[in-house]
């Protein structure tokens, strides 16, 4: 996954050391991943169309 994803970056709003999510545009740029920052990239990777994290991020809006 290390290769899809190249640049994972974490949420503005989340504290220096703490647990929260981070966000990669994959290099297709047609998918974007969502993984737990706790897991230091060895867990699961949630992945999204463009299409579905507009939709995910207008609900949680």
């Amino acid at each position: 996954m290390r290769e899809k994803y190249p640049r994972w970056r974490k949420a503005r709003r989340s504290e220096a050391g703490s647990e929260c999510v981070e966000v990669s545009l994959a290099t297709d740029r047609k998918t974007i991943g969502v993984r737990d920052s706790k897991e230091q990239g060895n867990g699961p990777v949630l992945e999204f169309t463009r299409t579905d994290w507009a939709a995910l991020l207008n609900s949680l809006r």
